[in-house]
Protein backbone atom coordinates (compact mmCIF):
# COMPACT_ATOMS: atom_id res chain seq x y z
CA UNK A 1 0.00 0.00 0.00
CA UNK A 2 3.02 2.28 1.05
CA UNK A 3 4.84 1.80 -2.42
CA UNK A 4 1.44 2.43 -4.59
CA UNK A 5 0.75 5.72 -2.31
CA UNK A 6 4.45 6.97 -3.31
CA UNK A 7 3.95 5.95 -7.07
CA UNK A 8 1.02 7.53 -6.81
CA UNK A 9 2.72 10.97 -5.27
CA UNK A 10 5.82 10.94 -7.40
CA UNK A 11 3.46 10.73 -10.45
CA UNK A 12 1.35 13.46 -9.68
CA UNK A 13 4.35 15.71 -8.56
CA UNK A 14 6.17 14.34 -12.19
CA UNK A 15 2.94 15.57 -14.26
CA UNK A 16 2.35 18.84 -12.13
CA UNK A 17 5.95 19.70 -12.83
CA UNK A 18 5.61 18.65 -16.64
CA UNK A 19 2.62 20.82 -17.05
CA UNK A 20 4.23 23.82 -15.80
CA UNK A 21 7.26 23.55 -17.41
CA UNK A 22 5.22 23.68 -21.02
CA UNK A 23 4.95 27.08 -23.24
CA UNK A 24 1.83 28.34 -24.28
CA UNK A 25 2.76 28.82 -27.80
CA UNK A 26 4.44 25.21 -28.98
CA UNK A 27 4.18 26.71 -32.79
CA UNK A 28 3.53 29.45 -34.91
CA UNK A 29 -0.21 27.66 -35.18
CA UNK A 30 -0.37 28.63 -31.43
CA UNK A 31 0.22 32.72 -31.40
CA UNK A 32 -3.10 33.37 -31.45
CA UNK A 33 -3.18 31.67 -27.78
CA UNK A 34 -1.43 35.04 -26.59
CA UNK A 35 -4.18 36.77 -27.51
CA UNK A 36 -6.56 35.16 -25.96
CA UNK A 37 -4.86 34.69 -22.55
CA UNK A 38 -4.12 38.57 -22.89
CA UNK A 39 -5.02 39.18 -19.39
CA UNK A 40 -2.27 36.74 -18.08
CA UNK A 41 0.38 39.01 -19.21
CA UNK A 42 -1.21 42.74 -18.93
CA UNK A 43 0.67 44.94 -16.53
CA UNK A 44 3.29 42.25 -16.42
CA UNK A 45 6.73 42.21 -17.94
CA UNK A 46 7.90 41.76 -21.42
CA UNK A 47 9.94 38.98 -20.64
CA UNK A 48 6.87 36.29 -19.19
CA UNK A 49 5.19 36.72 -22.60
CA UNK A 50 8.21 36.13 -24.38
CA UNK A 51 9.05 32.86 -22.17
CA UNK A 52 6.00 31.42 -23.13
CA UNK A 53 6.61 31.12 -26.87
CA UNK A 54 8.75 28.71 -28.39
CA UNK A 55 9.25 29.06 -32.00
CA UNK A 56 12.15 31.63 -32.52
CA UNK A 57 11.15 35.43 -33.48
CA UNK A 58 13.36 35.90 -36.19
CA UNK A 59 12.67 39.37 -36.68
CA UNK A 60 11.27 42.74 -34.61
CA UNK A 61 10.44 46.16 -35.26
CA UNK A 62 9.52 48.55 -32.53
CA UNK A 63 7.74 51.79 -33.05
CA UNK A 64 7.64 55.10 -30.80
CA UNK A 65 6.05 57.42 -32.84
CA UNK A 66 3.99 58.93 -30.48
CA UNK A 67 1.71 56.97 -28.02
CA UNK A 68 1.36 53.74 -28.15
CA UNK A 69 4.20 51.85 -27.98
CA UNK A 70 4.38 48.82 -29.58
CA UNK A 71 6.86 45.92 -31.15
CA UNK A 72 6.00 43.99 -33.95
CA UNK A 73 7.84 39.99 -34.08
CA UNK A 74 7.58 38.19 -37.02
CA UNK A 75 8.32 34.12 -37.39
CA UNK A 76 10.18 34.55 -40.54
CA UNK A 77 13.43 36.23 -41.82
CA UNK A 78 13.42 39.51 -43.71
CA UNK A 79 14.69 37.17 -46.97
CA UNK A 80 11.53 35.12 -46.71
CA UNK A 81 9.09 37.69 -46.33
CA UNK A 82 10.72 39.16 -49.32
CA UNK A 83 10.40 35.95 -51.29
CA UNK A 84 6.82 34.90 -49.76
CA UNK A 85 8.83 31.82 -48.43
CA UNK A 86 7.65 29.73 -45.72
CA UNK A 87 4.58 28.48 -44.20
CA UNK A 88 1.27 29.98 -43.60
CA UNK A 89 0.96 29.94 -40.01
CA UNK A 90 4.47 31.67 -39.86
CA UNK A 91 3.25 34.56 -41.32
CA UNK A 92 1.59 35.41 -38.37
CA UNK A 93 3.07 39.10 -36.81
CA UNK A 94 2.69 39.90 -32.97
CA UNK A 95 2.36 42.84 -31.69
CA UNK A 96 3.40 43.42 -28.29
CA UNK A 97 2.04 47.13 -26.99
CA UNK A 98 4.09 48.33 -23.93
CA UNK A 99 3.46 51.65 -21.48
CA UNK A 100 6.71 53.07 -22.24
CA UNK A 101 9.01 54.46 -25.08
CA UNK A 102 11.19 51.69 -26.27
CA UNK A 103 14.60 52.43 -27.18
CA UNK A 104 15.09 51.32 -30.18
CA UNK A 105 17.56 52.83 -32.68
CA UNK A 106 18.01 51.98 -36.06
CA UNK A 107 21.59 53.77 -36.41
CA UNK A 108 23.04 51.76 -33.18
CA UNK A 109 22.01 48.63 -34.70
CA UNK A 110 24.63 46.16 -36.59
CA UNK A 111 23.89 47.64 -40.36
CA UNK A 112 21.76 44.85 -42.24
CA UNK A 113 20.45 43.49 -38.80
CA UNK A 114 18.17 46.08 -37.49
CA UNK A 115 15.59 43.87 -37.54
CA UNK A 116 17.06 40.73 -36.10
CA UNK A 117 15.76 39.62 -32.88
CA UNK A 118 18.42 38.19 -30.96
CA UNK A 119 18.30 36.61 -27.02
CA UNK A 120 19.81 39.55 -25.76
CA UNK A 121 17.02 41.76 -26.57
CA UNK A 122 14.75 39.63 -24.03
CA UNK A 123 17.63 41.19 -21.31
CA UNK A 124 17.32 44.96 -22.54
CA UNK A 125 13.53 45.15 -23.19
CA UNK A 126 11.83 42.62 -21.12
CA UNK A 127 11.29 45.09 -18.07
CA UNK A 128 8.43 46.74 -20.19
CA UNK A 129 5.27 46.13 -18.97
CA UNK A 130 2.62 45.02 -21.78
CA UNK A 131 -0.71 47.07 -22.02
CA UNK A 132 -2.14 45.09 -25.24
CA UNK A 133 -1.32 41.88 -27.32
CA UNK A 134 -2.38 42.19 -30.81
CA UNK A 135 -2.44 38.93 -33.71
CA UNK A 136 -2.84 39.34 -36.83
CA UNK A 137 -2.81 36.13 -39.35
CA UNK A 138 -2.92 37.09 -43.18
CA UNK A 139 -5.19 36.53 -45.43
CA UNK A 140 -5.08 33.08 -47.64
CA UNK A 141 -4.58 34.15 -51.47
Amino acid sequence: MKIILKTFIILFVFANISCKAQQMVQTTKDVYLLKINEQQFIDKPLKNLLKEIKPEIKTADATNENNPYYFSFKFRTLEQRRKNMGSKEDRVSLYVYVRTPIDWKYEERPKGQELRWAKEEVEKYGDLIVVRIKVIQPVEE
